[in-house]
């Protein structure tokens, strides 16, 4: 196949980044690294949300763009909908209702079809990118999580959050062909395509863990033992040689990895400057890298000749997926933008353990055991946690902790089987200097049971009595 030409980074060209929790897509010059602001597709997250007459959308998560950079396909993970924006005027062009938990998709190879994975679904639905609506649904097993075209867009890659395969389908017909089976685990979130379609990373955030997949062969031909929450994998090819990033989520870390014939080589650990770091792309130049941070609400720039975090953009609230996009607009433009979302910036609180350890040190391997992340929403704060390493089946109650030491209660929430607890949310008003937890008892069965349907991704809004448990892309 013939490999596109390097694009300069210019003030034409954007970066976009999808916000969960603003419920908008930040638009971004690269050229001057400055957000132009925002694409608001629904309330910031509570807002009106749970009112009867709520016709947002919610939960903005994944992104894709069509191959002539015309059209901007926006994912709301919650909503079950997918946008059509237009690059060049910032406006939706239309809006099509998929199968439950859409999460994200590809474009076909001339643009006019895009297929997004439905996680709470054995689908993939087919949306018309032209005119909006739904064309049909394809059945490809439980819980799809990120449909991948090939480069030549005959082949249709999707990975899954329930079995540890990769479905295989021809794109003209629609029939699914045998799996690639094999992989490292069996909960996958994310997946990328190398630039000469020969391999696919998957990744497996739950168990720190890329399986490398051949598709020449379709054979799982290397597993690498990652860290906690490995996510989005992206392709860079540069005169030093061909890289894969990788984010790191629960270090903190983008780690870059050297593609060779062999096995590949991990070359460096770049430290990001803030947390969390999830989605990725790169320039049309293959120059810069953007990862997004989801706990600060921002993108690092990071130089791919140095692998160095050259510069930090702020974004819109709890940035997911992210797409670079060249030559789609005027320079200067900002037609159609809000600033919904903007100067609302996350921070991270201590937390304390029930033993009175911190809970929020950085171990290099393990990540931290509890990290507590406060952002304004809706006149509210929303309050983030995330824990692992704690005792399994139990459950736990956080406080607020102010400067005196007067403990507000925050929530109870659930560890699972393997003391993790991969996000719980509370909202209310925060005034305190950390987060500490205590044991409140063992999970009672209905509990337990709660926890593992949402673990398996049967439940993705949010709800007041229990946990969210959103191991998203």
């Amino acid at each position: 196949m013939t490999q596109q030409r390097p694009i300069p980074i210019s003030g034409r060209d954007r970066l976009y980044t999808a916000d969960q929790s603003s419920n908008t897509v930040s638009v971004v010059d690269p050229s001057t690294n400055r957000t132009l602001g925002t694409i608001a597709l629904g309330d910031q997250r509570v807002g009106s949300t749970f009112s009867p007459q709520y016709s947002g959308d919610a939960g903005v998560h994944g992104l894709a763009i069509s191959p002539d950079r015309r059209r901007l396909a926006v994912v709301s993970v919650s909503s079950n909908t997918v946008h059509m924006v237009d690059t060049r005027t910032n406006k939706v062009l239309s809006t099509t209702d998929v199968g439950r938990a859409a999460h994200e998709g590809s474009f076909t190879a001339d643009g006019k079809q895009f297929w997004v994975a439905n996680r709470g679904r054995d689908t993939v639905s087919i949306v018309d990118a032209v005119h909006g609506g739904l064309i049909a649904n394809v059945r490809v097993g439980q819980g799809p999580s990120k449909v991948l075209m090939s480069p030549d867009g005959r082949k249709a890659y999707v990975n899954h959050t329930d079995k540890a395969e990769v479905t295989v389908i021809d794109v003209r017909s629609r029939k699914v062909k045998a799996p690639i089976t094999g992989l490292g685990a069996t909960f996958s979130s994310d997946q990328a395509i190398s630039p000469d379609g020969k391999r696919i990373w998957v990744s497996h955030k739950r168990d720190g863990m890329i399986s490398v997949v051949d598709l020449v062969s379709d054979k799982v031909v290397k597993v690498l033992n990652t860290g906690p929450d490995t996510n989005h994998p992206q392709f860079v090819d540069t005169r030093a040689g061909k890289f894969v990033y990788l984010t790191m989520g629960g270090l903190d870390e983008t780690w870059v990895y050297r593609r060779t014939a062999g096995a590949p080589v991990l070359v460096t650990k770049i430290k990001n400057h803030g947390h969390a770091p999830h989605g990725a792309w790169a320039s049309g130049d293959g120059s810069r890298m953007y990862v997004g941070l989801e706990k600060s609400d921002g993108v690092d720039v990071i130089d791919t000749a140095t692998h160095k975090v050259i510069d930090t953009i702020a974004s819109g609230q709890e940035p997911q997926a992210i797409v670079y996009a060249s030559r789609v607009a005027r320079p200067g433009s900002a037609a159609n933008l809000g600033r919904q979302g903007l100067g609302q910036q996350a921070h991270n609180v201590p937390t304390v353990l029930p033993d009175g350890t911190a809970g929020d040190d950085l171990d290099p391997v393990k990540g931290r055991v509890l990290e507590a992340t406060v952002r304004p929403v809706s006149g509210l704060d929303m309050i983030q946690l995330q824990a692992r390493e704690l005792k399994p089946n139990t459950v736990y109650q956080a406080f607020a902790v102010a400067s005196d030491g007067k403990k507000t209660p925050v929530r109870s929430f659930p560890t699972d089987a393997n003391g993790k607890a991969p996000m719980a949310l509370a909202f209310g008003a925060f005034d305190g200097k950390s987060i500490s937890i205590q044991v409140k008892g063992e999970a009672t069965p209905v509990q337990k049971a709660a926890f593992a349907a949402q673990g398996s991704m049967h439940g993705h809004a949010v709800k007041t009595t229990d946990l969210l448990y959103c191991d998203c892309c």
